[in-house]
């Protein structure tokens, strides 16, 4: 039906020697309806001694997405809300869109985006194909950039790019974000 939802879940967790440093355990949820348009987001942040959660409602009819953070540390609460378009996705849903599309290197994309604080059209760039090593072996992938940061969505410098196998499944097999500050080049493999 029109109004079937998608669920996503995502979990993040630091390994290793970041995990001594900075222990991250992130645990994320949105509901995509049709198109993969975001209908709602929550987030449940544990990173360093910082602990908030975090819930987006992507109201459609009132062109409204409204973002309600709460710090349970602080025991405290933030509201904002956002002007958007009818049809809008979530940072995560956003890349599920990329894995729709048939963007060959050299190509770009402008995807609508919103984190309920603000709304931004993202630039995605399709690069170059790669041979990546991958928890299933060696696979063809190609390279995306997401233009997120540098005052789009994030006021900080840095580079996200999104690896996708470059077959019908186009399965995101490795993330890395890249930050301008101690912390370096975070990568993510998909297990």
């Amino acid at each position: 039906s029109a109004a079937a939802a998608n669920e996503l879940r995502l979990h993040l967790e630091s390994a290793g020697l970041v995990s001594r440093l900075f222990r991250v355990d992130d645990d994320y949820t949105a509901s995509l309806g049709q198109n993969l348009c975001a209908q709602n987001s929550f987030i449940a942040a544990h990173e360093g001694s910082r602990n908030k959660e975090t819930r987006v409602t992507y109201d459609a009819q009132n062109h409204k997405a409204i973002y309600l953070e709460k710090d349970l540390n602080k025991n405290s609460t933030v509201t904002h809300d956002v002007d958007i378009p009818p049809c809008v996705h979530d940072v995560i849903g956003g890349l599920l869109v990329l894995r729709t599309l048939r963007l060959e290197p050299g190509k770009t994309v402008q995807i609508p985006v919103s984190d309920g604080k603000k709304f931004v059209q993202v630039k995605i760039e399709s690069q170059r194909r790669e041979e990546l090593d991958t928890a299933m072996g060696v696979r063809k992938t190609i390279r995306y950039e997401v233009f997120l940061f540098d005052n789009v969505l994030y006021k900080r410098s840095g580079h996200l790019h999104v690896w996708l196998t470059d077959d019908n499944s186009r399965l995101p097999v490795q993330l890395q974000v890249r930050l301008q500050f101690t912390i370096g080049t975070i990568t993510f493999k998909l297990q």
